[in-house]
């Protein structure tokens, strides 16, 4: 006789507990929270589902993620198995310390420590402790120690064949490495290490996080190319996961500056107010700063100044620097003095790899425009010998266009050409249109000071062309300034700002007096004055003046 009970097992109902282990088996994080969430109103749930419900509450960014993380270290303590407890706290603690929360990390992070020191064995949590230890090496300059740090977790990850340990380990060895100025022996762990990720063999909870991090690395020094496969990667990954969350901002802002760079302005615009929106809630990440001063980039490119101010200050809210491109807003807005007040602290306090390059192209523009050229030029110099060493075409591009810059203020045209050329190319093969037309006016300047004209119009009908159609107001209104200003002549030996100084001069204005009308500091001032005592050969500020009058620069009273 065949057995009743037999026959109606097929319809059986699953045990929730079954059906949320069996969801996380296929990252169906989702339906793995809500079935074990059902399942622990039940009964609760031993240590280990604890463990894992934790992980879907982390990857689907949910704020209870820490407290159920807590509460399976505790009963991992309770059941004696201190290995596992102090796994829990260094997840717990890595998950505070990247949201922000340093204390609070601080503190999981020692207890991690502590119970690993008290624990009788060998054991591959000893390997996970020493990840935050050279992360922290390395955000503290010291990339040698860091680099030791992640080789010793390195071989405690390969004794234990913890795929997710030495995934971290590699990472760190090749962040470290790049620091330490070993680029192509870093990218090679970078890659290697991204052979893991791909390939399945960590854990969603390490694979956004290494992705995230290469990126970063990629954009560190300057490698866009391996910067673009691997945000496409990123999110080819976050779509998988369906529901996934804790990493489609950090994605949305790297696709954001991709686009920007390419001249998709509009779309860069919508996935940056995205990533803001996404990391700023429901539990706000300090990776959102990044994603409003992408908003601000943009912002200030299009000309709308009050919506970049309010973004910049966002970001800065959020912990990320809002410079340079809060000078780069002063210097748009006209006020000269206070952009490269803000850029020569901002030069003074960034000495890092990553961030100093795009420091140094900003301090370029700024004191170009306060006419200091030779503190330009020691910041181009120093610009080129960056990318020299690194070999990067985008950094090539910012150097080259910097340097170019430089001797158009200097007058020497010939050379200017000649850099310009190089920055144009590099430009467009990037692929980069905003910055192939800002690169196109420069050219426009230096073929006008070797009295090229024509192709001095060609450059800038080009460039004007281009800024029209992304919407560069701020560009487009320079070039129709310059377009206008074409057939004006100039006066003898001296530059239209010295022009413009020597005419308050005449009006009787002190250096003070003239810095407020021309918005530029004193010290600028006494230069111009300087320069234009020489140039002229004028013994005075009365020798000025009669000069000024003698040339028509400025007419005497009606009398």
């Amino acid at each position: 006789m065949d057995n009743p009970a037999a026959a109606t097992e097929p319809n059986r109902p699953i045990p929730l507990l079954e059906q949320g282990r069996a969801a996380l088996r296929q990252q169906q994080w989702g339906e793995a929270f809500f079935s074990l969430c059902a399942a622990h109103q039940q009964a609760p749930l031993e240590p280990a589902d604890l463990e894992g419900l934790a992980m879907a509450a982390y990857l689907l960014g949910k704020e209870e993620h820490s407290e159920i993380l807590a509460r399976a270290h505790q009963g991992f303590l309770a059941a004696g198995n201190v290995q596992r407890a102090a796994r829990c706290a260094f997840w717990l603690g890595m998950a505070l310390f990247h949201n922000g929360e340093m204390a609070q990390a601080g503190g999981w992070l020692a207890r991690a420590r502590r119970l690993v020191d008290e624990a009788p064995n060998e054991c591959v949590e000893r390997g996970y402790v020493l990840i935050p230890v050279g992360i922290e090496a390395l955000r503290g300059g010291d990339a040698a120690a860091a680099h030791a740090t992640f080789v010793q977790a390195a071989a405690i990850g390969e004794t234990f064949r913890d795929a997710n340990l030495i995934a971290l380990a590699r990472l760190g060895q090749g962040r470290a490495l790049i620091r330490l100025g070993e680029i192509t022996r870093g990218i090679s762990l970078l890659d290697e290490t991204m052979v893991a990720v791909t390939t399945g063999e960590a854990s969603p909870m390490v694979i956004g996080g290494i992705y995230c991090s290469v990126i970063e690395a990629c954009t560190e020094i300057f490698d866009l190319r391996r910067a673009q496969e691997w945000t496409a990667a990123l999110d080819r990954w976050c779509s998988a996961q369906g529901d996934l969350a804790p990493y489609r901002g950090h994605c949305l802002v790297r696709r954001a500056e991709i686009l920007q760079l390419h001249g998709a302005w509009a779309d860069a615009l919508e996935q940056a107010q995205r990533a803001g929106e996404r990391l700023s809630r429901p539990q706000a990440k300090a990776a959102a700063g990044g994603a409003f001063y992408r908003v601000a980039e943009l912002h200030r490119l299009r000309g709308e100044f009050a919506e970049a101010e309010a973004a910049y200050r966002q970001a800065s809210f959020w912990q990320r620097a809002p410079q340079p491109g809060f000078a780069l807003l002063r210097l748009a807005q006209g006020q000269i003095e206070a952009a490269e007040t803000a850029i020569r602290q901002v030069e003074e306090e960034t000495q890092d790899s990553a961030g100093r390059p795009h420091v140094l192209d900003a301090f370029v523009e700024i004191l170009l425009a306060a006419e200091d050229v030779p503190a330009a030029r020691a910041a181009a110099e120093e610009l080129a010998q960056i990318a020299g060493r690194v070999r990067a075409p985008l950094l090539d591009a910012i150097a080259a266009r910097a340097l170019g810059a430089v001797r158009i203020a200097e007058q020497d045209a010939r050379a200017a050409v000649a850099c310009l050329r190089q920055a144009y190319s590099l430009w467009q093969e990037l692929e980069a249109p905003y910055e192939a037309a800002r690169v196109r006016v420069l050219l426009a300047l230096a073929c006008r000071a070797q009295g090229n004209r024509d192709m001095a119009d060609l450059e800038l009908e080009a460039a004007r062309a281009v800024f029209e159609r992304l919407g560069a107001a701020p560009e487009l209104a320079r070039v129709e300034r310059l377009r206008a200003a074409s057939t004006e002549k100039s006066e003898g030996p001296l530059t239209a700002r010295e022009i413009e100084a020597l005419v308050f001069i005449a009006s009787g204005l002190t250096n003070r007096a003239i810095a407020g009308k021309m918005g530029i500091s004193e010290k600028t001032v006494a230069r111009h004055v300087s320069n234009i005592f020489t140039k002229l050969d004028l013994p005075s500020r009365a020798a000025a003046t009669a000069y000024a009058y003698q040339n028509g620069l400025i007419h005497p009273p009606a009398t």
